[in-house]
């Protein structure tokens, strides 16, 4: 539905950069990565890997059992699931851009503090050579190895799992104990002159601040005590409260975001339909 209102609105003057976890966050995960691969091969999008497509290929090459809330045994008992796993593991851990002259870098849970977007694009580029290698064997090593000893692993762990960072730069994948632990505050002290767009916290929802867009909405938690949504930011669509000299397409505040509602929750004994005035 998402991707049709886009149609509607930009015909096919548009790309869409997903910001991972493109599996395991419903029950119709081979769908999704048809719609997506045909997206990207067409031109029309982009994607970085998030935790639980990592989850999808650990679990292909043996490095650890589906758990009962994995839903993607869809795709490990496909025909093509080998093809599917090596095109996963192709894809990037971050995507880079300018937008009106601003960088900024597409991740799905964070970046280091300190790294300037350079850093952030050869930093993605080393540990996505290593998971992406031709040998899967090679691939299963790198997933395997420890973070505190591999730093292309540690890379890897803190692009697609971090949401608290400490003091020195160590980071963890639990909620942040204090405000300012949280990753991309200590981050946004930094003064960087890049954005950073990404996902994965669903609990802190929608997140605009300068520098930052966190657009997990939370559309597979729908009905876990809130209303889940799907979101997209439109960052080339012109603010309706722009002001010139106000901080460039990372600016607030900013009303440019596509939210489509979920229609169904995911999770429980079952899949149950959303209440119609939700839909």
């Amino acid at each position: 539905e998402l991707v049709g209102r886009v149609r509607d609105r930009f015909g096919n003057d548009f790309e869409i950069w997903f910001a991972g976890d493109l599996v395991n966050r419903g029950p119709q995960n081979l769908r999704v990565l048809r719609r997506v691969r045909e997206l990207m091969d067409s031109g029309r999008a982009r994607a970085v890997l998030g935790n639980h497509d990592l989850s999808l290929i650990s679990a292909h090459l043996g490095l650890r059992r589906p758990r009962p809330r994995d839903t993607f045994t869809d795709v490990l008992a496909d025909p093509q699931a080998d093809d599917w796993i090596g095109w996963l593991r192709r894809l990037p851990l971050a995507e880079t851009g300018q937008i009106d002259g601003d960088g900024f870098a597409v991740v799905h849970a964070s970046v280091h503090p300190d790294w300037t977007l350079d850093e952030v694009s050869r930093a993605a580029r080393r540990a996505g050579e290593r998971l992406s290698s031709s040998d899967p064997k090679d691939a299963a090593e790198f997933l395997a190895a420890d973070p505190a000893a591999d730093p292309e692993r540690q890379t890897l762990a803190r692009l697609t799992s971090a949401r608290a960072v400490d003091d020195a730069g160590g980071f963890s994948p639990t909620l942040p104990e204090r405000p300012v632990d949280a990753w991309h505050r200590r981050w946004q002290r930094r003064k960087h002159d890049y954005g950073v767009v990404y996902g994965h916290w669903a609990v802190q929802r929608l997140y605009v601040a300068p520098g930052l867009r966190g657009l997990d909405t939370g559309c597979v938690h729908h009905g876990r005590g809130s209303q889940g949504a799907l979101t997209a930011w439109l960052p080339d669509l012109p603010r309706s409260s722009r002001v010139e000299g106000s901080g460039g397409v990372f600016a607030v505040p900013d009303d440019r975001f596509l939210h489509v509602l979920a229609h169904s929750r995911y999770y429980g004994d079952a899949p149950q339909e959303a209440p119609s005035s939700a839909t």
